[in-house]
């Protein structure tokens, strides 16, 4: 199975063109398998459209974009016909179908529909904070989360959280490795609102070689190795049963199916 690289260029924050790109890519590839998504949000300048296209063409990806903008539509449409990259246009057609009805002009204001919106405000809020408490960063924002996520490396902790601050809540996440000490604060938790990652120990394997691999460092290093991988696992489960929170096995899971199942069980303990 070839590398997918999708890029998702936008005028305003990316959200709806990243989750079209998801939605059509899980056709091919339910648990977007070896695939990389990455979202240029607030992309209003030719110069940017230019080095997009440019950086698409060398890593031949497939862009998917929506721009309000029918010049920069336009610019990056020929762009990419005559870098022969292919590329999706979502808003352009919806949006001269809706001109040619109404018998008027768009605004063509980038962003319009998050204008005074409380729950964009409350979305941006959420993502902040899954940014600054992201990776253990911070224990102070564990006592303040909505939702705080524990596992070891490469257990999808970040994008996880980032896909829950867009449903607007507040997601700190922290690893578990068995040389350092878990902050007090984990075991300060209300349980309920923490979720462990739990991958198994081939999968972990497979994706820590690949990570290796694409930092240009060798695959046997005791970061990807087997026994390694275990020792991990058995500290995190460890410090799970400490805690006395839910364990979600990631292993064949997309971000979006972990996230319905942590949101699901949030509403049924309210």
């Amino acid at each position: 199975m070839k590398r997918l690289r999708v890029f998702v260029v936008s005028d305003s924050v990316g959200e709806t063109g990243d989750q079209v790109a998801k939605a059509v890519i899980s056709q091919f590839r339910p648990g977007l398998e070896n695939t990389v998504i990455r979202r240029f949000p607030h992309i209003q300048s030719e110069e940017l459209i230019r080095k997009i296209v440019f950086l698409a063409a060398q890593q031949r990806a497939f862009i998917v974009y929506t721009l309000v903008r029918q010049e920069m539509r336009k610019l990056l449409h020929g762009l990419c016909e005559q870098e022969k990259i292919h590329a999706v246009d979502i808003l352009g057609p919806a949006l001269q179908s809706m001109a040619t009805f109404m018998e008027e002009n768009p605004l063509e204001t980038p962003g319009i529909v998050h204008m005074l919106d409380d729950d964009y405000f409350k979305k941006i809020e959420a993502i902040e904070f899954a940014v600054k408490y992201d990776d253990g960063r911070d224990p102070r924002g564990l006592l303040q989360a909505d939702i705080v996520l524990v596992g070891v490396s490469r257990t999808s902790k970040t994008p996880l959280s980032q896909y829950l601050a867009h449903k607007k809540y507040k997601v700190a996440n922290v690893p578990l490795v068995p040389e350092v000490e878990p902050p007090e604060e984990l075991l300060q938790l209300d349980p309920k609102k923490c979720f462990g990652l739990i991958i198994s120990p081939e999968k972990l394997n497979s994706i820590r070689k690949e990570r290796l691999m694409s930092l240009g460092l060798n695959d046997d290093a005791i970061y990807a190795q087997h026994e390694r991988i275990l020792e991990e696992i058995q500290h995190f489960e460890k410090i799970v049963d400490k805690i006395g929170c839910k364990v979600i096995d990631v292993t064949n899971k997309a971000v979006e199916e972990t996230a319905n199942t942590i949101i699901e069980h949030i509403l049924t303990c309210k």
